[in-house]
């Protein structure tokens, strides 16, 4: 198996040839349309191409097993560079919804097009053009990912492409439908008993992150290795575990991250109104006059940095930080627990770890 630096460098470069087709193709369309090629290049640089290096992995674990691990092949490359596509149409997308300032430390892609806007002394309201570039680019980096996966199953078997399709597929269906609950979450947690307040966000998280962000691309990759019942059986069981730790480390940083490290405020998602597991321990844990409070200022965009700081003690002194850093312990556990007996390589499964320490013990 390739390591962790060339299995990144592999990746972007097959993005970098990728997009390099697509501005050749939009050539003679105008400086517009060169504008949002460019946007579209810069929301897919950078980042730790993590969901890439999971279908990578997924690959090994099953190839290495039969004995047939090699080079990484075209196919597998392909797939993994489109993972990362379909990501940042996440992003793009969240960002736009979450009315976020920036990511990974630069402007959000809305925000970038509105500046573009004004730069360009166009007319009309500049915030409006971002908001609905950004709708339009995200739908073309949905469509550049199944182009680019699509390239990469070229030559495939029959039944193995067929198969590497069916988790694509799923993926994308999920994620959509856990992006629509986390949306619908904001609006509907009053109407719900407070007891079922952890238990819909734990649903958001396993549709809108576990399942997108590790256990399909794993799928994905396994299945293009041609990997049967009981191997994909076993990286789903570690897949789906890692995959909601992963995304409650995630919900951590949210609230609790450095912003030099995230490449977001800290306290986002305490503005954002996200109604993470974080925030049903912390109600859990209060009275109702003070879970009253929480509720007025969590979605609250205007929170000073002074408020950020009371609702980040109120929840760690709820308990409810030291509950999620418990689930995501159990989580991890029963994640490795997965791995053990299963018939996928050696030297794979080390790597398989390796990405689960990365993704739930991460600062970006």
């Amino acid at each position: 198996m390739s390591g962790p630096a060339e299995t990144i460098e592999a990746i972007s470069q097959r993005l970098d040839t990728f997009v390099s087709a697509q501005r050749s193709d939009i050539a003679d369309a105008g400086a517009e349309a060169a504008l949002f090629i460019d946007a579209a290049a810069g929301a897919t640089s950078g980042g730790k191409r993590l969901r890439g290096r999971f279908c990578v992995a997924g690959w090994s674990a099953v190839e290495e097993y039969s004995g047939r691990a090699g080079d990484l092949p075209a196919a597998v490359v392909a797939a993994s560079a489109a993972l990362e596509v379909f990501h940042a149409a996440a992003l793009v997308h969240d960002d736009l919804i979450d009315n976020s300032d920036t990511r990974r430390g630069r402007p959000s892609t809305h925000r970038a097009l509105e500046t573009a806007h004004r730069a360009a002394g166009w007319t009309g309201d500049a915030a409006a053009f971002g908001r609905s570039a950004a709708i339009l680019l995200g739908d073309l980096l949905v469509a550049w990912s199944d182009d680019l996966f699509e390239e990469g199953l070229a030559g495939i078997p029959v039944e193995r492409a067929v198969a590497a399709r069916s988790e694509y597929a799923t993926m994308r269906r999920e994620v959509t439908l856990g992006q629509f609950l986390d949306v619908a979450e904001e609006s509907a947690f009053l109407s719900e008993p407070d007891e079922r307040h952890a238990e819909r966000a734990l649903r958001v998280a396993s549709l809108k992150s576990a399942r997108y962000s590790v256990q399909q691309p794993l799928a994905v990759g396994a299945a293009l290795a041609g990997a049967d019942a009981a191997q994909t059986a076993a990286l789903a069981a570690f897949g789906h575990p890692l995959g909601m730790a992963f995304q409650l480390r995630d919900d951590v940083l949210g609230v609790f991250g450095d912003e030099r490290e995230t490449g977001k405020p800290s306290g986002d998602d305490l503005r954002e109104g996200k109604r993470t597991v974080l925030i049903a321990y912390t109600r859990e844990a209060l009275p109702a006059t003070s879970r009253r409070l929480i509720d007025e200022l969590v979605g609250d965009p205007g929170l000073d940095a002074d408020q950020i700081a009371s609702l980040q003690r109120t929840i760690a002194d709820s308990g409810a930080l030291e509950r999620v850093e418990q689930l995501i312990a159990r989580y991890a556990h029963e994640a490795d627990r997965a791995l053990s007996g299963a018939h996928l390589g050696n030297a794979a499964v080390g790597e398989l770890r390796d990405l689960a320490r990365a993704a739930t013990v991460r600062v970006a």
